[in-house]
């Protein structure tokens, strides 16, 4: 893969919208960035869960806290592995500055969640479940083994990719979702393969999980063959190696999960100050820090939030310091890892998620809300699974009026592949709030009534 192709500006479905007069204030990866946080999607990452469901505290975040942090140290990492990158192939600014590396991850970044269910991944395992049941079976007899995977494993990743390059024909005849350009689709790419089949060999982090569905493969081909990215055969699977900046997209969000989630632990007093500033310190660089100015801190929130800030740089350093060691063998398709686990510190940030799953991730709070979800996602699948596949019933087919008019064929009527019908019924249930899941399925179930 060449650096020179990868980094194109060329956007899926229009042309470029940056011209000469307007390229010194605006990029065309700061472009991606405006349309990524200014889409509906976006928006609604503000209710959904992070870690905690209907945090009652402040100081928690949510999705959109999540994604905005993220993004923010994806812009430092793009511009620090652009700094480097820059001086070892001088050819490039011929072409592009460093800080386009800063631009491009930064979206990415901000964008990598935009396609999470209500209750986060348990939402993901709740709609799986649903597809999995004896209720789901006679749907989903017909599709194909990707289609049925697409649905049996639903992916978060993949609705996100879907949501920025979809576009619903009652929006418009036009292609390419939110037309960023060809480099930030691919930065967004983690899992560059399709939901089925999985390979049987898994030392490769890129294929943990997917990141397309079916419905999306010819967008993603069209994306990889305009960039030049690469391929590799895994048993009976011809999979594409990962866009180099891909791997700068996972780092920022395993930086911020991992120390930040541990943070929100302690203000809802599931993790106490001596269990953060001990395992903070263990990530810091000693020799840099400076212990008179963190003496001089009174409160254990502020000593916290400087501490979480120092230990996000020093993995922020890290992190930069191995994309651009490893650069070579990353644009080979040879190096296939989170560039967290080559760092000094990654013993100390497994601890940190061990203790995150015992004491945060299977709190009672947590448990309580995702069981909830659990009961809600299906229960609304189910009543709008059965208003698009069943013209028996009368009711049911009122019902679809409850569905917004992108999710449905002309006339709010259902398409005529079962595969669309369902995978867009699974993009509207995923595409709801916490609160938004709640309510309705309150209102469907009669637990609650709309006030009117």
């Amino acid at each position: 893969m060449e650096w020179k192709k990868l980094l194109s500006p060329e956007r899926l479905g229009q042309k470029r919208s940056i011209t000469k007069d307007s390229a010194h204030y605006r990029s065309d990866f700061q472009v991606d960035y405006d349309r990524i946080i200014f889409s509906s999607s976006f928006r609604k990452l503000q209710n959904k869960t992070q870690v905690f469901p209907f945090p009652k505290s402040d100081f928690v975040r949510n999705r959109l806290t999540h994604s905005l942090e993220t993004a923010s140290v994806g812009r430092t990492l793009g511009n620090m592995a652009g700094q480097l990158l820059f001086k070892k192939y001088p050819v490039l600014n011929e072409s592009c500055q460093p800080s386009d590396l800063g631009a491009l991850t930064s979206a990415a970044c901000l964008a990598h969640d935009i396609g999470n269910p209500p209750f986060g991944h348990a939402g993901e395992e709740a709609i799986s479940s649903y597809f999995k049941s004896d209720a789901a079976l006679s749907y989903i007899s017909d599709l194909n083994a990707i289609q049925q995977a697409d649905l049996q494993h639903f992916e978060g990743n993949a609705a996100g990719f879907r949501i920025m390059t979809h576009t619903a024909p009652y929006h418009s005849n036009l292609e390419g979702g939110l037309g960023l350009s060809f480099a930030t689709y691919a930065s967004f790419i983690k899992y560059p393969r399709p939901s089925y089949p999985f390979p049987a060999v898994q030392d490769r982090v890129s294929l943990k999980k997917y990141n397309f569905f079916w419905s999306e493969i010819p967008v993603y081909e069209k994306i990889s063959a305009e960039l030049g990215i690469t391929q590799y055969q895994t048993g009976e699977l011809l999979v594409n190696h990962r866009f180099p900046l891909a791997f700068l997209v996972e780092a920022a969000d395993d930086i911020c999960y991992s120390i930040i989630d541990f943070e929100d632990g302690y203000h809802v007093h599931l993790i106490s100050f001596e269990e953060i500033e001990s395992a903070y310190l263990e990530i810091l660089n000693r020799e840099q820090f400076d212990l008179g100015r963190y003496n001089q801190l009174n409160s254990k929130e502020t000593k916290i939030a400087y501490l979480r800030s120092k230990a996000i740089n020093e993995m922020v350093q890290q992190s930069a310091k191995i994309f651009i060691e490893e650069e070579e063998q990353i644009r080979s398709g040879q190096f296939d890892s989170a560039l967290i686990d080559k760092t000094p510190q990654i013993q100390t940030l497994k601890q940190i998620k061990k203790t995150s799953f015992e004491k945060i991730y299977n709190s009672e709070t947590v448990l309580k809300i995702e069981s909830a979800g659990r009961k809600v996602l299906p229960g609304l699948l189910e009543v709008f699974v059965q208003a698009v596949m069943s013209d028996e019933d009368k009711f049911l087919a009122k019902l679809r009026k409850l569905i917004p008019q992108e999710y449905l064929a002309a006339n709010h009527q259902p398409f005529e592949e079962s595969y669309t019908n369902l995978l867009n019924i699974a993009m509207f249930v995923s595409g709801m709030t916490d609160q938004q899941a709640v309510r309705l399925y309150r209102d469907l179930y009669g637990i609650s009534l709309a006030d009117y």
